[in-house]
Parts: structure tokens; C-alpha cells; sequence
């Protein structure tokens, strides 16, 4: 029986994210709707305070520490497993000392040089993404020889900086980082090629969730899931350890078919 990814669900604690900015920006929202997914097939919940959408501008840290907060403290406290998605060295420490399992950089440690020693000097995982620059140049910045190739060996420059940091090697995830400083063409590129990614040995993680590479299949974001829950089936396939999606029943459910289709329980 193939392995079953992780199901990360998107937790945007923000007012203009580019799907769902706004909806889940009440710290009380915000912990319904996680908790609706973990009812839903979710494993982890990935609470993010700043929009990472194309063209966003960045905000204020505190800005950030107060929206993540009161949300990971909740579901901390109910048991749930938490990742945080933040670039910020101070907001990954608050998040540590909160209880978080994972750290889900963007930036791969770019954007602050204190993130590294900050997760080193903890026990959570360290999700390291392909990136290139912020987001209100990112899209200027794609292109490419050969994506794959490009992308992979700026991934093993993030792998060698974080374990030159001592983020020791089994906790550290990688992310090709789909749709930053990527076209459509790179995206679906990068997605053929996962098993070169899969084969650098670190666990992989991919957000394709809603994105624009996937407006062919639904003008409006949200109109994207059913495409979504698809490329996470075809994710597991390629040997990905996680998919992070905002809706997580449909994923969940994709990912049990394929369970079931491979001898297991549904």
C-alpha cells in the first residue's frame, strides 16, 4: 500500500490573502475553521499571519505575532498539530514556545538570517521553501535555464545552510515553492519532476492549493478545489510527504480513494 501524505490545512489569519483573505482574520473564526478541518481529514493545521500572495506588501512584525497568537495557543491546547508559516525569526521563536511541530519558511530562511539558529536551537521541523525574493518582485524573478534543475540546486543551498546552522537532517522538509517566481509552465514542470525532489531524501512538501497555474480549471479560486484535490492525488503518486490545501474534506477524500484503490482502508 502506498503511503498516505500529511494533509496540511490552510489556516490564513489574515485580511487580503488571495483566496480566503478576511474570512478566518477573528482569532475565534480562525479556530472553528480549524477545527473543521481536522474533523475534516486534516493532520496539520498551517496558521500564516501575513499574506505571501503575489504583489503583497510586507506587514509589521508584531502585526503578525499578534494575529498568530491567540489562534495557535487554542489549538495547541486542543491537541491539534500546528505549522507556522512565517518568514520572521521572532514569530517562528513565539510560535516554538507555543507548542507549534513545524516551521514553515518561504523563504527558506532568505528573507531573516536569525531563522536558522532560532529553529536549530529547537525540536520542530523546519519546512524549507524555494525562493526568490518577496512578493511584490517574485514574479520578476522567474526565470529559468531548466527549472528543475535551477530550483533544485537552490534547494541544496537552503539544505546546506540549514544544516550548516544545525537544523539537523531529520527535521527538514523541502517545498519547490510553486507559484513563487514561477509561471504556470515552470509550475506544472516542477510537479512532472517531483521524484527528483523526492530523491534529494528529505520529506516534500507541496502547496498547489488554489493557485493561479490552476485557473484553466476554475476562474475563482475556490472554484479550483476539485483540480486541487486531483494534483494532491497525483502529488501522493510522485512520493510527496505532505499537501497543504484550503479545502481539506475534498482532498482527504481524494487521497482515500487512492487508499483504497492500493489495497487500503478508506
Amino acid at each position: 500500500m502506498a503511503n498516505r501524505p500529511l494533509v496540511f490545512g490552510v489556516l490564513n489569519v489574515t485580511p487580503d490573502s488571495f483566496s480566503d483573505g478576511g474570512l478566518w482574520d477573528s482569532p475565534e473564526n480562525a479556530i472553528e475553521h480549524a477545527r473543521a478541518m481536522v474533523a475534516d481529514g486534516g493532520d496539520v493545521i498551517d496558521v500564516g499571519g501575513e499574506s505571501t500572495r503575489p504583489g503583497a506588501a510586507r506587514i509589521d512584525d508584531g502585526e503578525e505575532r499578534r494575529r498568530v497568537e491567540p489562534v495557535i495557543r487554542a489549538l495547541v491546547g486542543d491537541g491539534i498539530s500546528v505549522s507556522l508559516d512565517t518568514m520572521r525569526a521572532e514569530t517562528a521563536r513565539l510560535g516554538i514556545d507555543l507548542g507549534v511541530d513545524y516551521i514553515n519558511d518561504v523563504s527558506g530562511g532568505l528573507s531573516d538570517p536569525a531563522m536558522l539558529g532560532v529553529v536549530a536551537d529547537s525540536n520542530v521541523t523546519y519546512i524549507a521553501m524555494h525562493w526568490r525574493g518577496e512578493s511584490d518582485v517574485m514574479d520578476g524573478n522567474a526565470t529559468y535555464g531548466d527549472v528543475t534543475r535551477d530550483v533544485l540546486s537552490e534547494l541544496r543551498a537552503r539544505i546546506d545552510a540549514a544544516q550548516g546552522a544545525g537544523i539537523a537532517p531529520g527535521r527538514l522538509w523541502i517545498d519547490p515553492g510553486l507559484g513563487f517566481a514561477k509561471t504556470a509552465d515552470h509550475n506544472w514542470q516542477l510537479l512532472r519532476d517531483l521524484n527528483q525532489f523526492v530523491a534529494l531524501g528529505y520529506p516534500v512538501l507541496v502547496g498547489a492549493s488554489r493557485k493561479r497555474f490552476l485557473s484553466p480549471f476554475g476562474e475563482a479560486p475556490a472554484d479550483r478545489d476539485q483540480a486541487t484535490a486531483i494534483t494532491s492525488v497525483l502529488c501522493a503518486e510522485a512520493g510527496v510527504a505532505a499537501v497543504r490545501v484550503h479545502d481539506v474534506a475534498r482532498t482527504a477524500e481524494a487521497l482515500r480513494v487512492r487508499n483504497s484503490w492500493w489495497g487500503g482502508a478508506a
